[in-house]
């Protein structure tokens, strides 16, 4: 079994992005952050790593896409409530981030989406576990 996830995300500024995401609460591991890359720490064992593009370039021979343009990865973060889910996107569009739909409201399930500086796009979604969890939606 893995036992952490880092999910790595080419940004255009190490110190914008820290800074954006400082705003919605977020630390950063100094252990693993220097003026190419930080290391966001998201919950137990899991983590963003920000890296600025010419560093990703490094790692990949594929073309980094514009995550302002076309969508790369949609990243689902856990609420523990629905007040948690707006007042994290809140804290988002406040910070600079934009908000690409309307919240979706599925009454077992509450989500909205953010999109931070660069354009990737964050699910921030809260789960009712005393809610009946429908298996697909029929309508």
């Amino acid at each position: 079994m893995h036992k952490q996830i880092y999910v790595n995300l080419a940004v255009d500024s190490v110190e914008k992005s820290t800074a954006f995401f400082s705003q919605l609460g977020f630390t950063f591991d100094a252990r693993f952050t220097n003026d190419q890359a930080t290391c966001m720490v998201i919950g137990e064992n899991i983590y963003a790593m920000l890296l600025a593009k010419d560093f990703f370039q490094t790692f990949t021979n594929k073309t980094l896409c514009n995550a302002k343009e076309s969508t790369e990865a949609l990243i689902c973060l856990s609420c523990d409530s629905r007040a948690q889910v707006d007042e994290l996107a809140d804290k988002a569009l406040a910070a600079g981030g934009a908000q690409p739909r309307p919240a979706q409201d599925h009454g077992f399930m509450y989500g909205r989406s953010i999109e931070d500086l660069d354009g990737h796009i964050w699910e921030l979604m809260y789960m009712d576990p005393n809610a009946p969890m429908l298996a697909a939606d029929a309508t």
